[in-house]
């Protein structure tokens, strides 16, 4: 039934599972996928959209290193957005609205074309160790699996139980059985465990809606897409969203329900999710708002389900049912199913290294909710991570880590095993140090060569990416070296309520002004005179405005990041006894102590030791 023994196993094929596999199998191992429901495989339990604010910039990173979830989401968008347009491209966001069952189809097609790649449907209720490493699974029905690493993505399958007012029953999501025997497998192996919460809101018959009372909301006029590939094209037409509002009297009816909530009545005591709370909490938290937005959102191309962002809840459905019909164009509403919460087990990622193997237990690694976080492109970019790890552990291949100041997935990833968390973890640009490093357009410049090197990134891949290096770099390089006169750009200038030039100047210098951007400059005759000779696509034209705009903004984040490194350079041995330290606050080596980080610069990021800690380790270390 299955190979003798597997490189990698991965147990569970949402997001994190789904990558996890696709990296492993890629980069050679002999990979096993068991999932509860091959139906099922990368399923959108929430949101049918990819990306966002950061999370955009996580989906560019995925496919940058060779991952699937980009090239996914552009052949199955209905609608694309870059958010955040009006502020620098450090905070640029791309983002798609999906359709939810070709999403689905399409990861299933990708992923039955990988090879080294099985599957089997089942569930997991134990692990196998043996000397605290990690040795296969046993499934319900008592088959064994034997493996050299194992990958757990359980998502919210583990003990998972969903609420729906006064009513619970156990489920990972809905329509799907709860997955049992793994925490309890984890805890006597000396594992610390957790409950976290998330939720998710009612699906309707978009029949039922009366959109001309809503605002639409369309995609880009020029959309792009998240694949740096030649796999994918931008959409040539799209879907439209929609925006109503809640009210005083939708909040009224939804306060009557508070004492029929499990959030309210104690019955859920589990955090969750803080940036993306349910309605009865942000009308309980944020009392004085008369109203909050809804997006409707369209399930797919051509199904009439629609989602409602922003009305995730646990209230009893007859709550639900009433307060929906009293918003804007929701009057005769008809539910598909109501919203609900679900509380499921997970992992302090404290208990994980940087790879995401585990400190317990070897050859053991956690990806997605099981460490504390929500969003399907965190979980995404942590299984493609635990995979590339677990295959190169098992190959006895050097470890694969990204510094914060390399990619949005290193913050995550950092932020997770240094600090921990506490309730779900979503990532945001203001999470990373260094944005202005770390954009959506520059994703391929930073993680490519990386991945390539690790044999998953493509040649092909590869020579895209310096193409499109090069040919931007000779353009920055043009604007540098070529002079303009006043002749030819004063009344350019004029127009923009810029400052006049006396003399001639560089053009670098000219299009560094705040007021003048890539469109004023193609009027002048020599930029035009280059375009013609060098053909050039938008994406080297953006990269190039960007090089030119913000050179001094990247240039000052690089210096800082080179001071970061050379902190990251200093490694703490790892059997180092912090208690020795008298000096250090008892706070400080508690801390160090549970965490045992790599290197200085992790043990600076720690909650609880301060500079002066820090300097104390140092002088310790005999620097």
């Amino acid at each position: 039934m299955f190979v003798d023994i597997y490189d990698v196993v991965v147990v569970g094929a949402g997001h994190a599972g789904c990558e996890a596999a696709a990296a492993a199998a890629n980069l050679g191992s002999k990979t096993l996928l068991v999932t509860m429901s091959l139906q099922n495989i990368a399923q959108m339990s929430c949101n049918p959209a990819m990306g966002g604010i950061a999370k955009g910039q996580i989906v560019r990173e995925i496919d940058a290193l060779g991952g699937y979830s980009g090239i996914v989401s552009d052949k199955t968008a209905i609608q694309f957005k870059m958010l955040n347009q009006s502020k620098g491209p450090a905070m640029w966001s791309p983002r798609c609205q999906s359709d939810r069952m070709r999403f689905s189809e399409e990861w299933r097609l990708m992923l039955e074309n990988t090879p080294n790649l099985d599957f089997y449907q089942e569930m997991v209720s134990d692990l196998i160790f043996e000397n605290n490493k990690v040795i296969g699974v046993k499934t319900a029905l008592g088959v064994t699996i034997k493996a050299k690493s194992v990958v757990l993505t359980n998502g919210t399958f583990l003990n998972g139980l969903i609420h729906i007012g006064e009513k619970q029953f156990g489920g990972g999501r809905a329509g799907e059985s709860a997955a049992y025997g793994i925490t309890e497998c984890l805890v006597q192996a000396g594992f610390t465990a957790g409950r976290m919460k998330t939720g998710t809101p009612p699906r309707v018959d978009g029949r039922s809606l009366d959109f001309s009372k809503m605002r639409v909301e369309p995609g880009d006029v020029n959309p792009q897409k998240f694949s740096y590939s030649n796999q994918t094209q931008p959409l040539s037409h799209q879907r439209d969203c929609y925006m109503t509002y809640t009210s005083n009297e939708v909040h009224d009816i939804l306060r009557e329900g508070f004492d029929r909530s499990p959030m309210f009545n104690g019955r859920i005591k589990s955090l969750g999710p803080r940036y993306c709370p349910s309605i009865e909490d942000k009308i309980n938290r944020f009392a004085d708002k008369e109203r909050h937005q809804l997006f409707v959102e369209p399930e797919g191309w051509n199904t009439v389900e629609f989602y409602i962002n922003g009305f995730s809840t646990s209230l009893p459905e007859d709550v639900q049912f009433k307060a929906l019909r009293s918003v804007a164009g929701f009057e005769n509403v008809k539910f598909f199913r109501p919203g609900y919460a679900i509380e499921y087990d997970y992992f302090p990622p404290t208990q994980l290294k940087h790879t995401l193997e585990t400190k317990i237990i070897e050859n053991l690694y956690f990806a997605g909710q099981i460490n504390g976080t929500t969003g399907y492109e965190e979980a995404a970019s942590q299984g493609l991570m635990a995979g590339i790890n677990a295959h190169l552990k098992v190959h006895d291949k050097d470890p694969f880590v990204l510094r914060r100041d390399e990619a949005y997935i290193g913050v995550l990833i950092d932020d997770l095993i240094t600090k921990g968390t506490e309730e779900p973890y979503r990532m945001f640009t203001s999470r990373a140090e260094f944005r202005t490093l770390l954009r959506q357009d520059n994703a391929d410049f930073r993680l490519t060569p990386k991945s390539h090197a690790i044999g998953l990134a493509s040649q092909e891949r590869l020579s895209r990416m310096e193409y499109k290096f090069n040919e931007s770099d000779k353009f920055v390089d043009f604007f540098k070296e070529t002079s303009v006169s006043p002749q030819e750009a004063n009344s350019i200038l004029i127009e923009k309520d810029s400052s006049p030039m006396a003399q001639a100047d560089k053009m670098f210098k000219v299009f560094s002004r705040p007021q003048i951007v890539l469109q004023d400059m193609l009027r002048l005759e020599k930029v035009q005179d280059y375009l013609q000779q060098n053909n050039l696509d938008q994406e080297i034209l953006e990269q190039a405005e960007i090089q030119v705009k913000y050179s001094g903004y990247i240039e000052k984040e690089k210096n800082n990041a080179e001071k970061l490194i050379k902190l990251e350079d200093i490694k703490i041995p790892d059997n180092f006894d912090y208690s020795k330290i008298k000096s250090m606050s008892i706070e400080a080596r508690q801390k160090l102590a549970a965490i045992k980080p790599v290197t200085i610069s992790q043990a600076s990021r720690i909650s609880g030791v301060s500079p002066a800690d820090i300097s104390v380790l140092l002088i310790y270390m005999g620097r």
